[in-house]
């Protein structure tokens, strides 16, 4: 059976979408996945960047992580997205990249490619599922399949219940968190799994 080809894509900002992020990636590889990680370029002026320590320190700890590019869409064959909540939406960043793939989406190369998502705020009521719905409506657009979790596992009566992708406020993760991301993945993998099969 093929592996499926998981791009795991994410911004951060002070760094808990990157953990989140790390966690997606050892979780799908766990379940059979080859994975690529990736990371929404900055956008923002440099000197905002540069005036926020924490900003600054984040950005410099993931220079190794290539940015996400259109060979990574048409490379994989589904995609688990992590953003931090901007106004009930994903970060400009993230959509800024997004807002990138009307070419390959015109060739229809984004196309059932299955696709979750998960995200953070700064609060328990910032945006959490706004901001989900609001990648999942871009994923529909594309002809994706939405894989998210549901409550179909038992940690996402743990977990805070967000049944259309993990969600968390921003700060470290937990174990509770990183088993539901887990769970994610796994249903991610399996699910495409079966389509690429």
């Amino acid at each position: 059976m093929a592996r499926p080809k998981i791009a795991v894509i994410f911004y951060t900002t002070y760094g808990t979408n990157h953990a989140m992020a790390l966690e997606a990636v050892r979780a799908a590889e766990e379940a059979g996945a080859e994975v690529r990680l990736r990371r929404a370029a900055e956008t923002a002026p440099k000197d905002v960047v540069q005036g926020q320590e924490a900003w600054a320190s984040q950005l410099e700890k993931m220079q190794d992580i290539p940015e996400v590019s259109h060979d990574d869409m048409t490379w994989a064959d589904g995609y688990y997205f992590s953003t931090p909540t901007r106004y009930g939406g994903a970060a400009s960043q993230l959509r800024a990249f997004i807002d990138t793939l009307g070419p390959l989406w015109q060739k229809g190369l984004l196309v059932n490619k299955t696709f979750t998502a998960m995200m953070s705020a700064q609060t328990l009521h910032g945006g959490h599922e706004m901001t989900l719905m609001s990648l999942y409506t871009t994923a529909m657009h594309w002809g994706a399949i939405l894989v998210p979790p549901g409550y179909a596992d038992p940690i996402k009566f743990e977990d805070g219940g967000n049944p259309y992708g993990y969600s968390k406020p921003a700060g470290e993760l937990d174990e509770t968190g990183k088993k539901s991301i887990a769970f994610q993945a796994r249903r991610l993998v399996e699910t495409t799994a079966k389509l690429i099969a």
